[in-house]
């Protein structure tokens, strides 16, 4: 447990539209986790349907779901497709606020950069066609595409955005035909390793933290689909020796659950005397005190030696923590009663500053 106050960033589900990603009139939700994608009507629909695409893939014959623990390991089949620097620096902008690569960790980024390859497009490329086999994953760098479901057009990309993702995780037939409206650039990682390295990595991050979360008392009272919600809306952050985690007086955004190490938690009272009040552990939180008051920040936090803690914004804290709400709030006394020890007399967190 720990000693904090105030606020944090929403989780995006995975029904979140992707960046980039507008219909004509701006306002289409693109791509949902569904068997199918789904699009909104649009009114704004071609003359006439577009060149086929020159590079005819073979059609799916299989709508299994990927199973990640059913995919074993073997042997080192990490894919690197040579870059220039240039090159590397427009793929690095590219997937920078990609989503799905949300949680990777810097190795598996530089994994991911490295597997993607570039491809030139032209005005009527189709770059998929709906109902061809998943091949790959495709994130923009440059140019316009438009969005086609059964012929008629639905959306668009403009130089940024992604797609492609949900056959390769499904198994499943394209559901949507991109074609290329400009002369641009994409970049693309095939099947396998999308599915090594982003797939699987999301489903060993959801068991993780699955597993540090039944740990955490608070959360007992949440259904095991709810802490699986939770552990979905956990960010990874790792901090140094001595690095400030959390600054007394400063806006709250986030609590934090420590997955390893160990956090020291300091007061400073009235007299700018700082000192140390708690020690938080793996397996202990902090930060969410400022989060149920809406109050600055009522203590600073440290990492003590290396430390890693799992990061839950705000909007992810007041959407998923609901029923630990009263846990929380009852955790306050104790925390007053941990000052009192250590400054001789009871201190109100909400008054402090």
């Amino acid at each position: 447990m720990g000693i904090s106050c105030s606020s944090m960033v929403q989780q995006h589900d995975r029904e979140s539209p992707r960046n980039g990603e507008v219909s004509k009139d701006n306002t289409l939700p693109v791509e949902q986790q569904q068997d199918s994608r789904e699009f909104s009507n649009s009114p704004n629909l071609p003359p006439e349907p577009p060149m086929k695409n020159r590079y005819q893939r073979r059609k799916s014959v299989s709508a299994e779901r990927y199973d990640p623990e059913a995919d074993e390991d073997e042997g080192d089949q990490r894919v690197v497709h040579p870059k220039s620097d240039e090159q590397r620096k427009r793929l690095s902008e590219a997937v920078k606020n990609i989503l799905i690569f949300r949680s990777l960790d810097i190795e598996q980024m530089q994994e991911v950069i490295d597997a993607m390859f570039e491809k030139k497009t032209q005005p009527n490329e189709h770059v998929i066609d709906q109902g061809d086999d998943g091949d790959n994953f495709y994130v923009i760098d440059s140019g316009t595409y438009d969005i086609y479901v059964d012929d008629n057009l639905v959306g668009a990309y403009e130089n940024q955005g992604s797609f492609g993702e949900l056959a390769l995780m499904y198994n499943m037939p394209r559901a949507a035909t991109i074609i290329a409206t400009s002369a641009g650039s994409i970049w693309a990682m095939d099947r396998h390793t999308f599915r090594r390295i982003v797939l699987k990595n999301a489903f060993n991050k959801r068991k993780m933290y699955e597993n540090l979360l039944e740990t955490v008392p608070m959360l007992k009272t949440l259904e095991p689909y709810e802490r699986m919600n939770v552990a979905d809306a956990l960010i990874s952050k790792t901090y140094e020796d001595g690095t400030q985690i959390i600054k007394q007086g400063d806006t709250a955004d986030c609590m934090y659950f420590v997955e390893s190490g160990e956090v020291r938690i300091t007061v400073k009272n009235d007299s700018n005397d700082e000192k140390e009040v708690n020690r938080i552990k793996t397996g202990g939180y902090l930060g969410e005190l400022a989060l149920l008051t809406h109050k600055p920040r009522a203590a600073s936090a440290y990492a003590v030696g290396t430390t890693k803690c799992a990061v839950l914004d705000v909007q992810a804290f007041e959407r998923l923590l609901g029923p630990c709400m009263d846990v929380m709030k009852r955790n306050i006394d104790e925390y007053e009663e941990q000052l009192a020890q250590v400054f001789g007399s009871k201190v109100e967190i909400t008054d402090l500053r």
